[in-house]
């Protein structure tokens, strides 16, 4: 008897429909196999009728010494991972007339068995709902950890289940079943508070503060660089509290991609919050960019919509870093294989923070540096041309002073007030670039468009011209100067990039000064 229902396979970021098609006929003597599986599996997927047969026997079912067969179809498509048990094994029950096998064609089904017949969770839930939905199925049955990520999905029957039993209990009952799980906006309010750091918290840098405020509201890469203990880390990690609030759209893409990761907290159905990723710099380029036999998203993936901060930038290894490049550009990787190609979205800020030099106290105002001659420009010289030119801003965070440490104050800035001007900043940028379909804030603007944005007037020119010449800035430091110039003229809802604009922008280029390392 054939019967047939449905499942999916997640790509990338996206879902596609799997037809699971189940036929048995003619008995199996003993000791001859009886489970065949077509339509390129791996072998969890091969493995499964293992984990299926126990579980169907445990929860009172027969298995029937019938030929069977399994085909997922498209065949073109490699099927990977656990989750098909589930619809296997009640296309098997049908098959076997101990289900309605009308009933369940018209369902997507996802989920691992366990031998006693529980099931265990899934990646990729909510891009699965999403293509549930867009197929018109009666409803989605999956793991009932997976099933509030699913819920958000509107115009789509949940039903979370525990084990094959409840599973079997939703076919009977053609939907009917108390297992059915409504819509749940409850996880749609993006506006709360989740953060457990404020930069109230941070005594002094102030000019550092108001560093991160400009980066924020320009979405400009920036790199720290200071002594230890300066305070670097704990500045970068205070950025998402002043960064917009994700929309539905971006948060719902980011959701997707920590959902197919399997990262995604199941007390939650979306993620609320921009991502803020801080892998060790001893991670490998396929760790960073997402890869695998398998392919997985990567680190610059998960910190999409976010922040990805690399501390410590010069240990990492220069293969690793070089790999950020495209993706920085295109905000998107893209990786390849054989039989597959996937993308990945990549939209993110670049934080770093180094030490000037390997002891830590170049340019320090009060301790030496140890360095010996030439030891700084090599040091900095791991962090190639190219990388350093997509990196808008160069910041040098100084130590605080004990008398500013010991000392009581009220803070006077805190993540909400900067959040408040950087969001005003990113309303104004979205105005100005709403016929551009890739640019979205000033950091994103190209060589054509900053001519055209940012205009400066005769003492604006005179200006940079001075600096460009007595600091020796080199002519990649031009582009981002008036980049720059141009968030802060818009955090101050400038029309003109002033004198005062620009002065503070040439700040910010330190790295790009000849002779910086000595």
């Amino acid at each position: 008897m054939l019967v047939k229902t449905n499942a999916a396979a997640v790509q990338g970021v996206e879902a596609q429909t799997i037809a699971v098609e189940v036929n048995t006929g003619g008995t199996v003597a003993a000791g001859k196999q009886m489970f065949y599986v077509v339509g390129l599996p791996d072998k969890a997927v091969s493995e499964g009728f293992q984990r299926i047969e126990a579980a169907i026997k445990n929860i009172g079912f027969r298995i029937m010494r019938l030929r069977t067969i399994v085909n997922l179809a498209p065949a073109n498509i490699r099927k990977e991972g656990s989750s098909y048990d589930l619809p296997i094994a009640l296309a098997i029950l049908s098959a076997t007339g101990q289900l309605d096998d009308q009933v369940i064609s018209e369902y997507m089904i996802m989920g691992e068995l366990a031998l006693d017949g529980n099931l265990r969770p899934i990646k990729g839930a909510l891009p699965i709902a999403i293509q549930a939905r867009n197929e018109n199925v009666k409803g989605l049955i999956l793991p009932f950890q997976n099933a509030k990520e699913a819920s958000i999905v509107e115009g789509l029957n949940i039903y979370g289940v525990e084990n094959l039993k409840d599973a079997v209990a939703v076919i009977e009952s053609d939907g009917k079943s108390n297992l059915y799980l409504k819509t749940d906006t409850s996880d749609l309010d993006l506006n709360e508070d989740k953060y457990k750091v404020d930069f109230a918290d941070v005594k002094g840098q102030e000019n550092i503060k108001r560093a991160l405020e400009i980066a924020a509201a320009g979405s400009h890469n920036a790199i720290l660089i200071g002594p230890p203990g300066a305070g670097k880390t704990m500045l970068a990690r205070r950025l998402p509290t002043i960064l917009p609030p994700l929309d539905l759209n971006e948060a719902l893409e980011t959701t997707k991609i920590h959902s197919v990761a399997g990262l995604l907290d199941q007390k939650s159905a979306l993620v609320k919050t921009r991502p803020f990723r801080s892998p060790h710099h001893t991670i490998s380029d396929v760790a960073l960019v997402g890869g695998g036999s398998n392919p997985n998203p990567g680190e610059i993936s998960l910190s999409h919509n976010g922040v990805l901060f690399l501390d410590e930038l010069p240990e990492f290894k220069r293969s690793v870093l070089e790999v950020m490049r495209q993706p920085m550009e295109q905000r998107k990787v893209t990786i390849s294989r054989a039989r597959i190609s996937v993308d990945y979205p990549a939209s993110f800020m670049l934080i770093a923070s180094m030490n000037p030099c390997p002891c830590g106290y170049y340019n320090h105002p009060e301790k030496d540096c140890m360095c010996g001659p030439g030891i700084v420009k090599k040091y900095l010289n791991k962090i190639s041309g190219p990388l350093l030119d997509r990196i808008d801003l160069h910041v040098e965070v100084t130590p605080v002073s004990y008398e500013e440490l010991a000392k009581y104050q009220p803070a006077t800035i805190n993540s909400k007030d900067i959040a408040r001007r950087v969001v005003n900043a990113r309303q104004i940028q979205s105005k100005r670039y709403q016929t551009f379909s890739n640019v979205h804030s000033n950091a994103q603007m190209t060589s054509r468009m900053i001519r055209d944005v940012c205009q400066i007037n005769s003492a604006g020119k005179t200006l940079l011209k001075t600096a460009m010449k007595k600091l020796q800035l080199s002519a990649r430091a031009y582009d981002r100067i008036l980049k720059v110039a141009r968030t802060i003229a818009d955090l101050v809802d400038s029309k003109q990039i002033e004198v005062e604009h620009l002065a503070e922008a040439i700040q910010y280029r330190s790295l790009d000064r000849e002779g910086w390392a000595g």
